[in-house]
């Protein structure tokens, strides 16, 4: 019993020490994490990373066979209310969305009893590095050159040399499909996590919000010209017309996937279940909407719900609390009131 209680224990003393910038290559802390996402053009009050974002509330369904994947109460409760956030890439809160090639979805769920389940998801399928030394560097060697105003390529090559595996993230860039809708968008959940049953059965898994909206990809011509806060504007017209909903898929580890390593995807033949159903029922801005002052932590989880050792999952965790934290001073110093911080 205490060899258990000694590993958790030294889970929770590793984690407090790389927030604290103990640990990690060259001490990459989360505090360089952020202060890379806001270099060049820093908008205070404002989150450091997804700045732009849409508020909206829901309800989660559970599958009727939901209950035996794991303990977590809202697997087995009739119905979850969700506050969630859709969002843009990086730090400009008024960027244009024809620019949101990957889209985001956060999600807080609370149960009857208490618990908070919060998940972080994105449009694409696998994140881009496999550590946080490797997404720093990346970052780093995107920022524009002071001499040039542009960023060096010799950096970006030097980068993939170290880091071959971001290789694969950018040559999907370069192909992937952008949708035409946050409605017809799927969100991933790249990290792995795992799931306790009943019977106290683990098991690895990765999920997915699947929409039941059919997929059309954006047209480029009618992209180049559409305003600049269209997607709002689309899942407004839409909401007008009914909910929106997701199913929440979730797919299975086998024996000798890696499981801590977001950058390598599981195969498509991996067993899937579904999990439950999102239903979006009303979106609003998110200057005064339920979403802005929700931190998306990813590592709160319910009973039932735990998260791996993967370093990146860790990594998120700490930046958003340090991103939190930096645009919560600034809102209470007065930022961003007039710009609707958050």
């Amino acid at each position: 019993m205490l060899i258990p209680i000694a590993a958790i224990l030294m889970a929770v003393v590793l984690l407090m020490a790389w927030t604290r910038g103990w640990l990690g290559a060259a001490r990459l802390t989360p505090q360089d994490m952020v202060n890379t996402a806001q270099a060049g053009s820093p908008h205070p009050g404002f989150r450091r990373a997804h700045a732009k974002g849409i508020c909206f509330s829901g309800s989660f369904t559970p599958a009727p066979a939901a209950a035996g994947l794991s303990i977590a109460r809202v697997f087995s409760q009739p119905s979850t209310p969700v506050v969630g956030r859709f969002s843009n890439p990086g730090n400009d809160p008024h960027a244009q969305d024809r620019q949101a090639a990957v889209r985001g979805m956060a999600l807080r769920m609370r149960t009857d009893d208490g618990q908070e389940w919060r998940l972080a998801m994105n449009s694409f399928p696998f994140f881009a590095a496999a550590t946080p030394e490797g997404f720093q560097a990346m970052n780093v060697a995107k920022l524009p050159d002071p001499a040039t105003g542009k960023p060096d390529p010799e950096k970006m090559k030097a980068v993939l040399a170290r880091y071959p595996e971001i290789a694969n993230f950018i040559a999907w860039s370069k192909t992937a499909a952008t949708p035409d809708s946050l409605a017809n968008t799927r969100f991933n959940g790249v990290n792995a996590f795992r799931l306790t049953d009943a019977q106290g059965r683990v098991r690895a898994v990765r999920w997915s919000m699947r929409p039941h909206t059919p997929f059309a990809a954006a047209d480029p011509a009618r992209l180049a010209a559409a305003d600049r806060d269209f997607l709002a504007a689309d899942l407004d017209r839409r909401l007008a017309q009914g909910p929106l909903e997701w199913d929440m898929v979730m797919q299975f580890a086998a024996p000798g996937d890696v499981i801590e390593d977001p950058s390598r995807p599981w195969p498509d033949t991996r067993p899937e279940q579904v999990a439950g159903t999102l239903k979006l029922v009303r979106a609003e801005p998110q200057a005064n909407g339920p979403c802005k002052d929700l931190n998306f932590d990813p590592l709160i989880l319910p009973k039932g719900i735990s998260g791996t050792d993967d370093p990146v999952l860790h990594a998120r965790s700490a930046v958003y609390s340090v991103s939190f934290n930096r645009r919560e001073r600034e809102v209470s110093q007065g930022a961003g009131k007039e710009e609707g911080a958050r």
